[in-house]
């Protein structure tokens, strides 16, 4: 359990500190992913049922709700989240924000990456029976976007008529992800991306080499930077960035080869930065994820047209959809760097 916040979220915090003599029910946290909005919303609910808050509304971390808390046992709070997440905290020990399930051993299916109709319906049991505190009950529900359509459309009517003393705090990396009437009903706070130099100085602290590069080819997310960092993909992005800068036919078989035991969800994620540079080499003359590469970039622009470019960024989200559980990665990997390298045929 997180014990304090991270140094970009201070601004945030106080928000919801001078919102808190009117806080509403239901508060929908949302921001781009790898800038612990999780973490965020986990340290607001402990803070909301901390019976001696310290300074600025922080929780003591000594008083018995705190305990409760720190142990995942408080009887006042529940976290709904997919199935996905906790089989990831069990194997990591960090439920930061993470992305990618495991299978168990206890089960040849994969745990679901849904937030399911029953794990909402669970909650009407918990919002009304007595808060064993005298306090509030506090729900942290994330992604949002994992809400299927019957468990959205569950969640819905709690958020219709919300029960007395309870707070539901929501966290989203997409609010086009979410369903209108769900956004109507939430008070909306944005969290934002850290500055450029306070995210590098926090990755140098955390022992990051090459923090810049880590960042940059994340977009600015210091969380994402540190995980990719720690995933040892460094010389797999280096061989498919490198086959990006030149691509081909004969080249695009053999990296395939090579690749085909990577991830295809995140081949895919590098291939769609690479392609928003190229755009933007285009449109601004400058890169975003990928500036070491801004040469190879600027000279690849200029041999494709717009169109395309939109096209293959379109087809990259198709493929993103499915990259999870390809038929055959490799062939999966061929056909996306073959349809690639026919951009600049």
């Amino acid at each position: 359990m997180s014990t304090a916040l991270y140094p970009w979220q201070q601004a945030a915090w106080q928000q919801l500190q001078d919102m808190r003599a009117r806080l509403p029910h239901a508060l929908l946290l949302h921001g781009p992913a790898g800038i612990g909005k999780a973490r965020f919303a986990e340290y607001f609910a402990r803070s909301l049922l901390c019976e001696t808050p310290v300074a600025n509304g922080h929780p003591c971390g000594s008083c018995v709700s705190c305990g409760w808390f720190e142990q995942y046992s408080h009887p006042d709070f529940r976290r709904v989240r997919p199935e996905a997440l906790d089989e990831d905290e069990a194997s990591t020990g960090d439920g930061e924000e993470a992305d990618e399930p495991k299978k168990t051993a206890k089960s040849a299916k994969a745990p679901s990456k849904d937030i399911r109709i029953e794990q909402v319906r669970a909650l009407s049991d918990f919002m009304n029976i007595s808060t064993h505190r005298q306090g509030l009950r506090v729900i942290v529900l994330y992604p949002a976007e994992a809400l299927n359509s019957a468990s959205a459309n569950a969640l819905l009517k709690t958020l219709e008529e919300p029960p007395p003393g309870t707070v539901i705090l929501m966290v989203t990396h997409s609010l086009d992800r979410l369903l209108p009437t769900i956004l109507s009903r939430c008070r909306k706070l944005a969290l934002s991306l850290p500055s450029h130099d306070e995210a590098l100085a926090w990755l140098v602290a955390q022992g990051v080499p090459d923090g810049d590069m880590w960042l940059a080819e994340q977009g600015g997310a210091p969380l994402a930077a540190l995980e990719q960092s720690q995933s040892g993909s460094r010389e797999a992005i280096n061989e498919f960035l490198a086959h990006l800068a030149r691509p081909g036919v004969e080249a695009a078989l053999k990296t395939a080869e090579r690749l085909a035991k990577s991830p295809p969800a995140e081949l895919v994620s590098w291939l769609q930065r690479w392609l928003h540079d190229l755009t933007l080499q285009q449109l601004a003359g400058r890169s975003r994820y990928y500036p070491r590469y801004h040469k190879e970039l600027a000279a690849l622009a200029q041999r494709v047209s717009t169109s395309d470019l939109l096209q293959a960024l379109k087809a990259a989200n198709e493929r993103r959809a499915i990259a999870e559980h390809p038929l055959s990665p490799k062939l999966f990997i061929e056909d996306m760097l073959l349809d690639y390298a026919a951009l600049f045929s």
